[in-house]
């Protein structure tokens, strides 16, 4: 649950569903996340928009690798039963901009991204900075860091 200082920026992860958590989001964003890696097996478009929801809010690139299943990676015996992934690998801007179309299929992603753009992008909105209200609100979790 902590986000990691890298030489390429700070780094943060949630794990397919847990991106829909309100409470772990605010941990990530407290902690100035500017890269959110989001693995998922969810391809729904549903999805696509909660990527660029949580950039858009977090103000940080989320990058999302949805993960490919065909009917040939399944058994024989279960391939009639088994569905199918199609993946939808997307990267988002700390705007909520689609830097990426999302990729159907196997493949790799490459976007060129400026890590100034967080900051900018806190200008007009920093849920964990000067709009955040922390004369009101305040987040503690057990384990990590209070703010």
């Amino acid at each position: 649950m902590q986000v990691v200082q890298t030489e390429i920026g700070r780094i943060g992860m949630a794990i397919c569903w847990e991106n829909y958590m309100p409470l772990f989001r605010q941990h990530l964003y407290d902690q100035g996340v500017q890269l959110w890696c989001a693995p998922t097996v969810d391809a729904r478009e549903m999805w696509q928009t909660s990527m660029r929801h949580i950039a858009y809010e977090g103000r940080c690139f989320v990058l999302s690798a949805c993960q490919v299943l065909t009917k040939e990676d399944w058994p024989q015996d279960l391939r009639e039963v088994g569905g199918t992934i199609d993946g939808r690998s997307v990267v988002i801007s700390p705007k909520g901009e689609v830097l990426t179309q999302p990729l159907r299929g196997e493949g790799i992603l490459i976007a060129e991204i400026d890590l100034d753009d967080v900051q900018r992008g806190k200008f007009d909105l920093d849920v964990a900075g000067h709009y955040s209200r922390p004369d009101i609100f305040s987040l503690h979790v057990r384990g990590g860091v209070e703010h």
